[in-house]
């Protein structure tokens, strides 16, 4: 059970809305897509799901077809009425609330959850690696993104697509673009195609023991002059001997070291530092 485009239509109508481009709107309505990505999501009974962005339900509907218990969390208060009533007979539990505010404890508790969601492509980024950073109750994430997105997402060294988020990502997970999903399934269709990324959180530790804010603030002013050798993009951060030390080359570019890498270098700038 899930919801067509004519009824997603209807709904909307009943209201008197259109999909908000402010909140970044493009809701699901093609069946087949929802039970696609449920299907990929891995879960069933036992399994609890948190989706961000539900919208009208049409993949809350398919997630809970696989017997997870499901919590909806959505933003728009004039969706939140519909939506419970669309999926609360199926025992979702609905959350009006903004995924980028939320206070993720108080929601989830202690228990692994898994988390599926349409992401609207505004707040991808930032909402993918704060959920790394700071919801660790999230051990599996299958978010559907904009495709340029989650090709970043998923990233690896030598990949066009590899950036300071590829290294966020590859700290705490692994991942992987699962598919890819037409704009035809959109309603309204947006301009490109979407990619579904499949991240699983590293089950021990991270990637790296390196000291995390040293390690992030050499990727992120790395990347913020990616055309530019390390050691002029580090210049002042990044002393000789901390290169030496790392086995990395100075006149490497940020795109050319994965995350294990980017320790080396972050735990020999501190044993290290520029004079």
């Amino acid at each position: 059970m899930t919801l067509t485009r004519s009824q997603v239509s209807d709904l909307l109508a009943r209201i008197g809305r259109s999909p908000s481009r402010a909140l970044g709107q493009n809701f699901v309505v093609d069946p087949n897509t929802v039970r696609r990505i449920a299907g990929l999501a891995g879960v069933g009974d036992g399994d609890r799901v948190v989706e961000i962005g539900a919208g009208l339900g049409s993949l809350t509907l398919a997630l809970a077809d696989t017997g997870a218990s499901v919590t909806a969390v959505e933003i728009d208060p004039h969706l939140v009425p519909l939506l419970r009533e669309n999926v609360e007979a199926r025992g979702v539990r609905v959350v009006e609330a903004d995924a980028m505010t939320v206070d993720w404890q108080a929601l989830l508790g202690d228990e692994p959850h898994v988390l599926v969601a349409n992401l609207p492509y505004n707040i991808a980024t930032p909402l993918v690696a704060d959920l790394l950073d700071g919801v660790p109750q999230i051990t599996r994430l299958l978010v559907m993104v904009q495709l340029e997105v989650g090709e970043r997402l998923a990233a690896h060294v030598g990949d066009d697509a590899y950036g300071a988020v590829s290294v966020k990502v590859d700290y705490w997970a692994t991942a992987r673009v699962a598919g890819k999903v037409p704009p035809t399934v959109f309603l309204p269709q947006p301009n490109v195609d979407s990619a579904l990324v499949a991240i699983d959180r590293r089950p021990d530790a991270p990637a790296t023991d390196a000291p995390y804010e040293v390690l992030f603030g050499l990727v992120r002013q790395g990347f913020g002059q990616r055309r530019k050798m390390l050691r002029r993009s580090l210049a002042g951060v990044v002393s000789p001997e901390a290169f030496e030390c790392a086995g990395v080359r100075p006149e490497a570019r940020p795109e050319e070291l994965d995350v294990v890498a980017w320790g080396r270098l972050a735990t020999c700038c501190s044993a290290h530092p520029p004079s």
